[in-house]
């Protein structure tokens, strides 16, 4: 196991399997929020559900309705369950925090793969 410790967007204890992308994401125009599909062309996730997964990716990217788009995805069962970022801008930050989405940011997120086991607690990231 190893710890990563990150910076608490909000808070919460969420454990499940990471997805990671090194491209930012655009949750308005870049996923569908009926299915939690990334549809944007060309991003390394283009086809990948980000349903359920605990995404990881630098920053957030695009319009300001993203935070809307996210508490849409939240509703609908369709959001990641938690998200770590390398450093978050405003979009993503509010869409985590009215979705009550456990998220992290200012980590290490080279360290993380695709698969691993992670626990997010607070600003502790475990990875397994």
């Amino acid at each position: 196991m190893e710890q990563l410790k990150g910076r608490i967007i909000y808070k919460g204890k969420v454990e499940g399997e990471a997805l990671v992308t090194s491209m930012p994401i655009s949750f308005y125009g870049g996923v569908d929020p009926n299915t939690g599909i990334v549809l944007e062309k060309g991003h390394e996730l283009e086809g990948v559900n980000i349903k359920g997964k605990i995404l990881v990716f630098p920053q957030g990217k695009g319009s300001t309705v993203g935070s809307y788009t996210l508490y849409r995805m939240k509703k609908n069962g369709t959001a990641p369950i938690g998200m770590i970022n390398k450093e978050t801008e405003t979009i993503v930050a509010v869409g985590a925090i009215i979705s009550e989405i456990p998220f992290v940011d200012k980590v290490d997120v080279t360290k993380i793969k695709t698969g691993n086991k992670i626990i997010i607690e607070n600003e502790n990231v475990n990875l397994f």
